[in-house]
């Protein structure tokens, strides 16, 4: 007899690597297409905003979903959405075309966002240990090996469209393994969940941490090079093609140690427990951002990224697993509610520290960001529900 919780577990790992893999694609088309459209800068921003609007939507949507069907069927026909329109991607015709692909492509992602961190919840309450941030992980490391399979695909002289047809397959190929361990069937209490619920409880309150770690990873992913270059020791030292190279060290510097944060924080969760893990990540991401700002040495300031990758990668996952032990909503719909809530602070985390950078400045605004953080590690009793074992 297979070993049914083996299964579920490396199905979860699956459906992660395999978003992680599909999100990653679009990030290399985005100056293919606005050089393929004419599109300016403003236009280009309408159209990302699509990508936003389709997830946003589609998010809260799939809980009901997902407690009525189960988690398999979501995440197979998500997938297949996205399988289906990621070509569209590179060669959608005109502007108009591109958002119409771009909301789809949005809204696939999201629901097979839900979906898989349901069924992440589920398998880690099953297994009765921690494995919420290696399923995280998984996500994080389909990111880099997706950006890292189209940006060698198009070097090999590969357009556009094949590159993403290649992937799109990789992706199906992916989701194929992880169809068997996938759960077929709702839980018996989610099954009579309403279409939509307001968030209550202490949804409200992990959907709000959510939303300010998500909020400072957009942040750095947006403004990180801007902080280095700008005004700062690599702009000293440098000149401008030379700075604006070395500016993307400081977000490679913090995508790497979140990646190794994740891959590894499964027996860090174990060992130490969910609250002081969040309680440490809290602390060590708010001193990340705060050695940014007060460097003025390049070496100084990429610690400070590593120090926030290290200390916000195991965030997400902890305040996911205390969603899925609260009592005051169904989990289902909980994690529908807190991932809308999340990922809604990357969407508004651009604009958000651009307001504040322009009525003080950058460095004041990341001081902000490292002062949310604290917020985060005053709340750590969240991850309580995170023992270890």
């Amino acid at each position: 007899m297979p070993d049914t919780g083996a299964q579920q577990r490396l199905s979860t790992r699956l459906a992660f690597l395999a978003a992680g893999l599909a999100m990653s694609v679009w990030a290399p088309l985005v100056p293919l297409a606005k050089l393929r459209l004419g599109m300016g800068e403003a236009q280009l921003g309408l159209l990302l905003l699509c990508l936003g609007a389709g997830s946003l939507l589609a998010m809260p949507s799939t809980s009901f979903m997902t407690a009525r069907f189960g988690v398999r069927p979501v995440v197979l026909c998500s997938g297949l959405i996205v399988c289906l329109v990621l070509p569209g991607l590179a060669f959608a015709p005109t502007p108009v075309l591109l958002g119409c692909v771009l909301f789809a492509f949005g809204a696939a992602i999201g629901a097979l966002d839900v979906a898989m961190n349901i069924q992440a919840v589920v398998v880690e309450k099953n297994s009765g240990g921690s494995l919420m941030s290696g399923f995280h992980g998984l996500f994080s490391l389909g990111g880099a090996l997706g950006a890292g399979s189209m940006a060698l695909l198009l070097w090999l002289g590969l357009n556009a469209t094949a590159s993403t047809a290649v992937m799109a397959a990789l992706v199906a190929a992916v989701l194929a393994g992880a169809s068997s361990g996938l759960l077929r069937e709702p839980e018996a209490r989610e099954r009579d969940a309403r279409i939509f619920v307001v968030p209550h409880g202490a949804v409200i309150l992990i959907g709000g941490l959510c939303f300010l770690c998500f909020l400072a990873e957009g942040a750095i992913l947006d403004w990180s090079a801007l902080l280095l270059t700008e005004g700062r020791a690599v702009a000293a030292g440098a000149g401008a093609e030379a700075g604006a190279g070395k500016g993307g060290l400081g977000y490679a510097a913090f995508a790497i140690a979140m990646t190794l944060g994740r891959l590894t924080g499964d027996k860090v969760v174990g060992k130490l427990g969910g609250q002081k893990v969040l309680l440490l990540g809290g602390l060590c991401a708010a001193g990340g951002f705060f050695c940014t700002v007060l460097s003025s040495s390049v070496p100084g300031m990429l610690a400070g990224f590593v120090l926030i990758g290290l200390g916000a990668s195991n965030i997400v996952p902890i305040l996911f697993t205390a969603a899925g032990s609260q009592k005051a909503m169904p989990v289902s719909l909980a994690i529908g509610a807190i991932t809308t809530i999340g990922y809604a602070g990357i969407l508004a985390g651009p604009a958000a520290i651009g307001f504040v950078a322009h009525a003080t400045s950058l460095p004041m605004a990341f001081a902000g960001l490292g002062c949310a953080m604290l917020l985060i590690a005053a709340s750590a009793r969240l991850g309580a529900s995170s023992a270890p074992r």
